[in-house]
């Protein structure tokens, strides 16, 4: 902590003094004193020196914008609209200085509507739509991932059976990668560029796409239909989904196939890495909770209560998850201690990003 700055949320200082309170409120405080009835008090801080800064971005898919949430405060500063209809998913880049919003379309994976073929790129310091990414066709792009280490932006763009890759600094569409399957929905990227993985909806498969060679290498069976795609940070195993049955895929990442299952309080989506890895978290949007995953023994060991219809999970740097719940226009923030704040955000808030 910095020059004796304490960082305080919401904290409530209760001062007794003859049988009255005092209350002290703020967000920002400099180290002080304070002195009552002759007694001296002292602030605490109220989190850790590590707590970081940084920006929650979400999709609110019901209102076609970009919502901008600040955590430390709780509550979504700012919206910009989208050029249209509409964003399912967002991604920061690495310098917090842009995001990313696939326009997908009106309707669900695999369905009939509008199929998207454009990316919104906004300036997130003058919060404005800084340009709009045309694929020259409607081929429904949804989830955009940076590439760890070529800086590239990799974007599934559905009806092409293809993942996109953009040059982010030039907004140019540089090449594509096969997956050799429809509806690839997801896109997870190995921590080390190497791999990446998408889950492919309808087909129940995972594509195995050579991100250097840009090409499919493997098509993973898992189940009859499968949602969302995560990673785990060492790259050893993949994690998608069965959305017909309670259970999570477990695939080795060494064999390209499904090394196990791991039995789910109700059917999965969304899903997040927490604690170094040691947690794994999964919404379950029937349940309205989020199932903790002991990922040493491959298992669930709790269930956090979140508003209904829990979507996308976020971990943020101080391991505070964030959690769209899109029928109740909140996201819910976990505390590593597993406390629950919401905070509100657009309607059927979905795709989450951290900008930092």
């Amino acid at each position: 902590m910095k020059n004796g700055e304490l960082f305080v949320v919401k904290l409530s200082l209760f001062v007794f003094s003859r049988g009255r309170k005092v209350m002290l409120m703020g967000r920002l405080l400099p180290l002080s004193i304070f002195v009552v009835s002759g007694c001296i008090f002292a602030v605490v801080a109220a989190f850790p020196s590590t707590r970081s800064s940084g920006l929650v971005l979400v999709a609110n898919k019901g209102e076609h914008t970009l919502g901008i949430i600040d955590p430390h405060a709780g509550r979504q500063i700012a919206v910009i609209a989208e050029t249209g209809i509409t964003g399912h998913e967002v991604v920061a880049s690495p310098d917090g200085k842009l995001a990313f919003v696939p326009i997908y379309g009106d309707s669900g994976v695999g369905l009939p509507g509008t199929d998207g073929s454009s990316l919104d790129v906004i300036d997130l310091h003058e919060r404005r739509l800084l340009h709009t990414i045309d694929f020259g066709r409607g081929v429904r792009p949804h989830c955009a991932v940076f590439g760890p280490k070529d800086g590239l932006l990799y974007v599934t763009t559905e009806l092409d059976k293809t993942v996109a890759i953009i040059d982010p600094r030039t907004f140019k569409i540089v090449g594509k990668i096969p997956t050799g399957q429809p509806e690839s929905h997801m896109l997870a990227i190995a921590p080390d560029g190497k791999r990446g993985y998408t889950a492919n909806v309808g087909p129940g498969t995972v594509s195995v796409l050579d991100m250097g060679t840009r090409k499919t290498v493997a098509i993973i069976p898992v189940a009859s239909h499968v949602q969302r795609i995560s990673v785990s940070p060492d790259g050893r195993w993949v994690f998608t989904s069965d959305t017909e049955k309670p259970r999570l895929a477990v695939i080795d990442t060494r064999a390209n196939r499904v090394d196990r299952w791991i039995d789910l309080p109700a059917a999965g989506y969304g899903s997040a890495f927490r604690a170094g890895g040691k947690q794994l978290l999964v919404a379950l949007p029937s349940a309205n909770s989020v199932a903790v995953i002991d990922t040493q023994e491959m298992r669930v060991q709790k269930t956090v209560a979140v508003p209904s219809s829990p979507q996308e999970i976020l971990v943020s740097p101080d391991d505070v998850a964030f959690v769209s719940c899109d029928h109740s226009a909140k996201v819910a923030a976990i505390s590593p201690q597993g406390s629950v704040t919401l905070i509100d955000a657009g309607r059927v808030a979905d795709g989450l990003a951290w900008a930092k």
